[in-house]
């Protein structure tokens, strides 16, 4: 028995050391360094007061809540018509199309940027297509603008969205709408009444993983616009590769507000599916 519990320590070991070289130690260090206004300096509150006083870092911050609500709210709608077209298919139909969404999903940063602008920049092949066919629909549209960064967002949200959506959708019956159609109710009646309050739980639960994938998303962000939108990534990531001069020590505090940013939107999650899910009961 001794030895049982001996090996399964010695087996989970090397996860424990990752655990604690790659996810505690940095973190712990960054918390600490939000703490000092320069390396070797006295402890103080001085990066925390310069990001809630400097209109340039809280916008970072409100214009990274906006994108990240916007673009989620969007892969949500469509993920619900999505998954639920989905469960029309047959077995075998229904896998490739998942397999198919987990590569979409993983593919973003720098490579999803880049296949953007071959597609749709200032050069791009659908954009000089719509020129010489002088369809003028998308003479307006700019890759490198709000617009461009909320498609590029919609793009790695919306594969995640309808595999976190389709287990709810595959989970109703069709005895279910059998049962309520010979009850009399009609298919708003079913949704409303039914599959709605299953699908509420799933639903909370899937917009807040979105919202925590959009806040957190960097490369794909930076390398189609660089610098010029003021997201809250690219502070922290201008703040310690010193695009201008290195501040580690503020980057690490808007960085502890980020991720305090995404504990409580995790927490407000878990708190409304508790009250969703008590309702339904």
């Amino acid at each position: 028995m001794r030895k049982k519990g001996l090996s399964v320590y010695i087996t989970l070991a090397p996860l424990v050391i990752f655990i604690l070289l790659f996810l505690l130690v940095p973190l712990i260090s960054m918390v600490i360094s939000s703490f000092f206004q320069t390396e070797g300096g006295s402890f103080s509150f001085h990066n925390y007061i310069e990001v809630f006083t400097n209109p340039y870092y809280y916008k970072s911050f409100k214009n990274s809540i906006l994108i990240s609500v916007i673009s989620s709210a969007i892969a949500m709608i469509l993920s619900l018509f999505t998954a639920y077209a989905i469960t029309f298919f047959k077995k075998r139909v229904q896998d490739r199309i998942l397999v198919l969404a987990n590569l979409t999903s993983n593919f973003a940063g720098i490579p999803l940027s880049f296949a953007f602008i071959v597609l749709l920049g200032n050069s791009g092949l659908f954009t000089i297509l719509f020129k010489e066919l002088n369809i003028g629909m998308f003479s307006d549209f700019n890759l490198y603008s709000w617009t461009g960064l909320i498609l590029i967002y919609v793009y790695f949200q919306l594969p995640l969205a309808v595999m976190l959506m389709f287990p709810a959708f595959h989970g109703i019956q069709k005895q279910w709408k059998e049962s309520a159609s010979l009850l009399g109710a009609s298919p708003f009646q079913f949704w409303y009444r039914i599959g709605m309050p299953i699908l509420l739980p799933s639903a909370a639960g899937t917009a807040s993983i979105l919202f925590a994938n959009a806040m957190g998303a960097y490369a794909s962000a930076y390398a189609l616009t660089g610098s010029t939108y003021n997201l809250v990534t690219i502070r922290i990531g201008a703040l310690i590769s010193g695009d201008i001069f290195a501040q580690p020590q503020l980057g690490s505090a808007i960085a502890v507000l980020l991720g305090l940013t995404l504990v409580t939107a995790m927490l407000f999650n878990e708190w409304l599916m508790r009250r969703v899910r008590r309702d339904v009961k």
